[in-house]
């Protein structure tokens, strides 16, 4: 057992000094998964939490992110005041939400791995979103105009027919909408609330709909790592909900999902997929961020079990009959490695390698003694089924792991439709945009 734990130990640690891992490998401990009932995971080690925030000293101009050989990596957009999450129109428009979390310096303070207090100030957000127009498809935008303004903390972005949906913190609105429109200009109206707020950044609200545009699906985070504050205030939250386009008959889609926040659809299944943020203070190995399919009425775990039916200690003996009901998920991502942004590719440009696989934002880390995530990672698909491991696909975001130096940190992920890819890192206020020559 001693040897086993040595060995997995040196496995983490190169594992997080270089985010080079090839398509075999998981970035939890380089473990190879042929199955998911072969993931061993630790058992829980409250006392052994630690943690190591990242210094953003951002993007020097000769300096991108590194993709793989074949790619070209060059900035869509930049001097941005945290993107993000994009979309695109029918029509090519390209729309970028900026914002960012708002806590005071006195809401939220942690201890950094020194033992030194360290305040996690927000400040202002830009609350906006941008448009920018790239008629060429050539990754220089020919214009950028403010679409919206005095928002709240907005991220989900959704167009259905002539109505522009954007999911700020505390609730749902649409605004009309016309194909071109550079600017909205009409009263919007607030057609759903929903929980605002939320514990280390679960403050984002995602939207996605289905295929006839009947639905919309909205992803709410939890406001507490695992239900300290009392599950009576967590009424709507660590869910996706289900809406009509006008905001009625809400409902549970899915349930026990901490903190998903991007989804997108599986294009060969036609099932909904998404990333999910776990939880934290259970030990540098637990608990995995995950990819899932996300089936209707299903509950998968928080925060009473985490990935399948491994009971939290903070919560044991609380409720058997829904761990007992806890869903393993497909993939596992890393822990701590905040994997937010999802999308599928279905475009031609890329290798064939890459076609209906699922690229994710890793954030990154800082529940954990070593950095892990800053990238954007690839899992792939075949005959829509996912592989149970994945690889970085745009590195180099980690500037000097030993002084915990980042350059950004990826969030929102988006295919366009002339095949490329759109990173939006967020504190390095650039958009990214990744071509295959």
């Amino acid at each position: 057992m001693r040897n086993f734990l040595f060995v997995a130990a040196i496995l983490s640690f190169f594992s997080c000094k270089d985010n080079k891992l090839d398509a075999s490998n998981v970035q939890k401990g380089s473990k190879v998964l042929t199955s998911i009932d072969t993931l061993n995971l630790p058992a829980p080690d409250e006392e052994g939490a630690k943690n190591k925030f990242c210094k953003v000293i951002g993007w020097a101009a000769n300096k991108s992110p590194k993709a793989p050989a074949g790619f070209t990596v060059t900035r869509f957009a930049e001097g941005l005041k945290s993107p993000r999450n994009m979309i695109q129109a029918d029509n090519g428009d390209i729309f970028v939400v900026l914002s960012n979390s708002e806590r005071s310096a006195t809401e939220k303070v942690k201890n950094d791995i020194s033992g030194k207090s360290k305040a996690e100030v927000g400040g202002d957000s830009a609350n906006r979103i941008i448009l920018y127009k790239d008629r060429n498809q050539d990754g220089i935008p020919e214009s950028s105009t403010v679409f919206l303004d005095n928002l709240n903390q907005p991220y989900g972005m959704l167009i259905v027919k002539d109505r522009f949906y954007v999911a700020n913190t505390d609730g749902v609105w649409v605004y009309p909408y016309k194909s071109g429109d550079t600017k909205i200009t009409g009263k919007g109206k607030k057609i759903l609330d929903l929980p605002a707020g939320g514990y280390n950044n679960h403050w984002t609200r995602n939207m996605i709909a289905n295929k006839d545009l009947s639905k919309i699906f909205i992803s709410v985070g939890s406001g507490s790592n695992v239900g300290e504050n009392g599950m009576e205030n967590e009424v709507r939250r660590a869910n996706i909900l289900e809406i009509n386009p006008d905001g009625t008959q809400e409902k549970i889609y899915a349930s026990g999902l901490r903190n998903p926040v991007g989804m997108s659809w599986n294009p060969v299944t036609g099932e909904l997929w998404t990333v999910v943020n776990e939880r934290d203070e259970l030990g540098d190995e637990l608990v995995p961020d995950y990819l899932t399919s996300v089936k209707k009425d299903a509950f998968y775990g928080w925060p009473y079990a985490y990935f399948g039916q491994h009971e939290d200690p903070r919560r044991k003996g609380e409720n058997p009959d829904l761990v007992k009901k806890t869903i393993v998920p497909d993939v596992s991502l890393g822990s701590h490695t905040a994997s937010l942004g999802l999308t599928f590719y279905t475009a031609n440009q890329y290798p064939q390698k890459y076609r209906n696989g699922a690229f994710i934002g890793q954030h990154g880390s800082w529940n954990r003694s070593s950095l892990v995530g800053y990238q954007v990672a690839f899992v792939p698909f075949t005959n829509g089924k996912a592989s149970k491991s994945y690889a970085p696909f745009l590195s180099g975001f980690i500037a000097n792991e030993a002084k915990g130096e980042v350059y950004g940190r990826p969030v929102g992920v988006l295919q366009t439709s002339d095949g490329s890819l759109l990173v939006a890192d967020d504190v390095g206020g650039i958009v990214w945009r990744v071509s295959y020559n």
